[in-house]
């Protein structure tokens, strides 16, 4: 049996470092120190515009993977650590606060199935009306687009108003992903994190998910 080493960062010290505006990183998968980034620019999907190709859409009303929450949230950030990555920001100690996190019901994972094996998923920490969103993986196409799309949907139904991906990059721009300075996003953050949500206000079967999901498209998205 593996055994967790102590933390050098407590889980409440990395809430707390959250609420200022500040992220955790690692230089590799295998080391073993922790710093904190506080860039000077921020880059957010806008949750009442997001832009989701044609083709996605069409993909995703075919129901073509089976959708949980926090099923599987350890398995999903190994994954984001491991599959399809030759390197990664993501060390053990990083991995084992979040999965402290998750237990505490601050940080929450979207997994996405396919003959009962995990294939795609993200994973964050919700604050107030926050999502800050950490990583997401995909082992066949599309997988991490279903989860962060089922995870917009969520975000949208609940009432959340930022959601938050650290840095821009082409990936994230074909989803409407934007840049702001860091004096205006920790402006933002300060009031949004005031807000009252609940990521499990909303009940997280497969149904229940879809049928969010079909409310969301129908109403708010925008295709590209």
């Amino acid at each position: 049996m593996s055994t967790r080493n102590p933390l050098s960062i407590s889980p409440e010290q990395l809430v707390r470092a959250y609420t200022l505006g500040i992220f955790p990183m690692a230089e590799s998968r295998k080391d073993e120190k922790i710093v904190f980034i506080d860039p000077e620019y921020r880059a957010l999907i806008p949750i009442n515009k997001f832009k989701a190709s044609k083709s996605l859409i069409r993909f995703a009303k075919k129901r073509p993977f089976k959708i949980t929450m926090n099923k599987a949230f350890a398995d999903v950030i190994r994954s984001c650590a491991t599959i399809n990555r030759k390197e990664t920001w993501i060390n053990n100690e990083i991995e084992n606060l979040f999965i402290s996190l998750n237990n505490l019901k601050y940080a929450h994972s979207i997994e996405c199935w396919q003959n009962n094996q995990l294939i795609g998923g993200i994973y964050g920490v919700a604050l107030g009306a926050v999502f800050f969103a950490e990583s997401m993986f995909s082992s066949v196409s599309n997988g991490s687009k279903i989860a962060l799309l089922n995870l917009v949907a969520r975000l949208w139904k609940s009432g959340f108003k930022i959601l938050d991906v650290q840095f821009l990059n082409d990936h994230l721009i074909q989803f409407g992903a934007y840049e702001i300075n860091k004096t205006k996003f920790k402006q933002d953050l300060d009031e949004a994190i005031r807000l009252k949500t609940d990521f499990y206000h909303l009940p997280s079967t497969d149904e229940d998910f879809f049928n969010c999901l079909s409310i969301f498209l129908q109403s708010r998205i925008e295709t590209s």
